[in-house]
């Protein structure tokens, strides 16, 4: 994987995990988040969010849940902590301060 790659990964990541974070449920399915990654510059498969979903659950980050064969991910608390940037994980962009 190049640099451009990762970093492309990591920044998606970190945008999945903040998304989560401003839903009142922190939960979101593929289908919202598909559009609103877009929105974020980051144009990726349906299949490219449910890996990262199942990426993210693997490192505690984010539960994975299957309703109606959609996929819903949502937010644990250490993956809040990752969000916020109050602690890192490597593969996920660390959040740069705000202005």
């Amino acid at each position: 994987m190049n640099s451009f790659e990762r970093l492309l990964n990591e920044d998606r990541r970190l945008v999945i995990l903040r998304l989560l974070a401003e839903d009142p449920g922190y939960r979101l399915n593929v289908y919202v988040l598909r559009p609103s990654l877009e929105a974020m510059g980051h144009t990726v498969s349906h299949d490219k969010i449910e890996t990262d979903l199942a990426w993210l659950a693997e490192q505690g980050l984010v539960t994975v849940e299957h309703a109606s064969c959609v996929t819903v991910g949502k937010l644990t608390p250490r993956g809040a902590d990752v969000a916020a940037g109050r602690v890192t994980t490597p593969g996920v962009k660390r959040p740069e301060p705000e202005a």
